[in-house]
């Protein structure tokens, strides 16, 4: 019973469930930022340069990669020679960019959000009203201070 006790005290512990929660919004956090890439920054992109697809960018070694024609498409090659080693580096192009601008836009992301709750920071509270009590010994110490 022990041990049912001490997961059940770990599982509802604050710093399990604040993970937990964590992982979830990031799951959804991670949706919406590739969404605002794919959907929102990347057309804008391909509107510039043209469809940033680095994908069928490779290159061959070993046997057979001479049976492979100049310009095929990675498919191709990988039909034409399926001994040969192909080192098909274009998709990792594409990540690494894809990459670089979902890390651009969730910098610019938390930047925006801090410097907003700095702005609610800096904003002063109220003090607090005396309470009862500090009024009574307030007007005391004026009391004692006269005499």
């Amino acid at each position: 019973m022990g041990f049912i006790k001490e997961f059940k005290e770990f599982a509802v512990k604050g710093n399990a469930f604040d993970l937990a929660v964590g992982v979830i919004i990031g799951g959804a956090f991670g949706k919406i930022v590739t969404s605002m890439i794919d959907d929102l920054i990347m057309p804008i992109v391909a509107a510039i340069v043209g469809k940033p697809d680095f994908s069928s960018i490779y290159f061959a070694i070993g046997k057979g990669a001479e049976n492979i024609p100049a310009g095929s498409t990675l498919a191709k090659a990988k039909e034409l020679a399926p001994d040969a080693a192909i080192f098909a580096y274009g998709n990792f192009i594409t990540v690494a960019i894809n990459f670089i601008l979902l890390a651009l836009v969730v910098f610019m992301l938390v930047k925006t959000i801090n410097r907003m709750r700095k702005t609610e920071a800096e904003t002063p509270a109220e003090p607090a009203a005396p309470t009862t009590t500090e009024q009574l010994l307030s007007e005391i110490r004026d009391e004692l201070k006269k005499k």
